[in-house]
């Protein structure tokens, strides 16, 4: 798999019917080895391992609706409300983070109404703060850690 920007760590992986999988400790089960599944464990451990974040209280592959189609945000983090506070939106490290991969992330947040947007490739990291009373993005510098987050 390619290196990555984010901090290494002791990930589990096996190979089962013959392709290689990784194993989730949101889900708590093994899922197969893709380069976005790749992202999304390092990203995971990021925010959880080194940002703070209660494991206790994030999703991943959570199901959402907008309008008639359905949507599956990669990682969502609730506050103590069990609100939705953070979404995270993974691609592979090779897919340029496009308008459209902002778009999309856009999309979800219309039903979800996070206070945090983050898009990430594994090598690029965008985060935006979101205000929904005005429809406001603002780009910040970097991911905040959870006591920023919720001071």
């Amino acid at each position: 798999m390619d290196s990555l920007n984010l901090p290494a760590y002791e990930y589990r992986l096996e190979k089962r019917g013959g392709k290689l999988v990784i194993f989730d400790p949101i889900r708590k089960k093994f899922i197969v080895l893709t380069p976005e599944e790749w992202v999304r464990q390092h990203f995971v451990n990021y925010l959880c391992k080194h940002l703070g974040y209660p494991m206790s209280r994030m999703g991943v592959e959570l199901g959402n609706k907008y309008h008639e189609l359905r949507k599956r945000s990669d990682i969502v983090f609730y506050d103590q409300e069990m609100n939705p506070l953070v979404i995270v939106e993974c691609k592979a490290p090779h897919i340029k983070l496009s308008q459209a991969v902002f778009d999309q992330i856009s999309v979800y947040n219309k039903t979800i109404k996070a206070k945090l947007l983050i898009v990430t490739n594994g090598i690029e990291h965008y985060t935006y703060s979101c205000n929904h009373a005005t429809s406001e993005l603002v780009f910040l510098e970097k991911v905040p850690s959870y006591e920023e987050l919720k001071g």
